[in-house]
């Protein structure tokens, strides 16, 4: 059931509109507020799918509960109903949020459609709200560790802004999942993330590969071709391994981020590109920035928000739900029963020493899902996983 406000202190005119509404759709559940004052209250203790709100009112008027509303419910559509001195001020009600304006006396016609329209947006706006929470299957960040919660609490947190992030941890924690997870949750989710290992580019090429080049600019330059910011441009690129990327990129790269634009290699044409940048390493980019390798003006660029990814040694009470996870879905991908590992199994998993992080764990999993028993005992696990 819709659940529609109605913010008008002329009782006239509210009982009309309230009346209009009702019969038009039995299904809606309208209530009413005689000011503005009385009308935040309930908005605060309230889900109202709707609000209809009077603009000329006392003690607040509509201007003002319009602002209040956006910062503490943004996501109702508010429908203002304006008197004919009013018509200049509810076009400047569409400027701060307003879904539509209804002039009165309202149109019944008008009114209807405009509330029809506005609640198929706020089930929109929900639905999307609903899905940006949901992260690919391949995606998942599995644990419980306050380490992950924290950094799962930072996410929500972040991602649906522009801020930059610099994802830091050891090789195999998983930080391009933190990548995937702050892009899929964002409101750039339905463009691409553009994923480039800054490490597995040569140092020659890596100005190419992020910003593309123009014919003949070098050796091989046989046509223009696109780079990574423009194949990103309203999304997210996601720069793995920055801490190896050649001094000279890098200058490029502080253009980009300052001036949201890029030129290809061999031309001097600015183009404009719009891409949110999240950037991960497992170097220490402050002892980088002191021995020359990094600039320190693109390091604060890219640690808006810093997310730190820690080591599987660091969060050993997460290992049981990753190896049942790890057990689901490899089993799954060789088409065998899922294999169970035994509580001594798992404390003997626990006790090891992860030099390569989750990665590492996945490969041992994998072993004892093909080698071990179907119950995976302590004694697989010194038969195929003892290092």
């Amino acid at each position: 059931m819709a659940k529609i406000l109605i913010i008008e202190d002329e009782d006239a005119i509210r009982r009309v509109l309230k009346k209009i509404i009702s019969e038009e759709n039995d299904a809606y559940d309208v209530s009413e507020a005689a000011d503005g004052l009385v009308g935040i209250e309930m908005i605060r203790n309230n889900d109202f799918d709707l609000i209809l709100c009077d603009i000329k009112m006392p003690k607040m008027d509509g201007v003002e509960v319009l602002e209040k509303t956006k910062k503490i419910k943004p996501e109702i559509p508010m429908v203002m109903i304006s008197g004919h001195g009013d018509l200049d001020t509810a076009v400047n009600t569409m400027r701060l949020g307003a879904f539509d304006y209804i002039s009165k006396p309202p149109d019944l016609n008008r009114l209807l459609n405009t509330v029809r329209n506005a609640l198929d947006k706020k089930v929109l706006v929900v639905e999307n709200k609903r899905l940006k929470k949901k992260v690919s299957k391949n995606y998942e960040m599995i644990g419980n560790s306050s380490a992950i919660a924290h950094i799962k609490e930072i996410i929500e947190k972040v991602a649906d802004t522009d801020a930059r992030v610099l994802i830091t941890g050891p090789n195999g924690t998983g930080k391009e999942l933190v990548a995937h997870w702050l892009h899929e949750k964002s409101s750039r989710a339905k463009a691409l993330m553009i994923e480039v290992n800054c490490a597995a580019i040569p140092s020659e090429l890596i100005e190419s590969e992020l910003f593309g080049h123009v014919k003949g600019s070098f050796t091989g330059a046989n046509k223009d071709r696109a780079g990574k910011f423009e194949a990103a441009n309203g999304g997210t690129i996601f720069l793995d391994e920055i801490g190896d990327m050649s001094l000279s990129a890098q200058a490029k790269v502080l253009r980009a981020l300052q001036e949201n634009k890029i030129s290809r290699v061999g031309s001097d044409k600015d183009i404009k590109v719009n891409v949110r940048v999240v950037a991960a390493t497992n170097k220490d980019l402050k002892k980088e920035i002191a021995e020359g390798r990094f600039r320190e003006d693109l390091y604060h660029r890219l640690a808006v928000i810093l997310i730190k990814v820690p080591a599987l040694n660091e969060r050993r009470e997460d290992i049981p739900l990753l190896v049942d996870f790890f057990s689901t879905k490899i089993s799954k991908e060789h088409g065998t029963p899922k294999k169970i590992f035994s509580e001594e199994a798992i404390a003997l998993l626990q006790k090891y020493d992860w030099t390569g992080n989750v990665r590492e764990l996945r490969n041992v999993v994998e072993r004892l899902i093909i080698l071990g028993e179907h119950t995976v005992s302590a004694n697989d696990i010194n038969l195929f996983a003892s290092k």
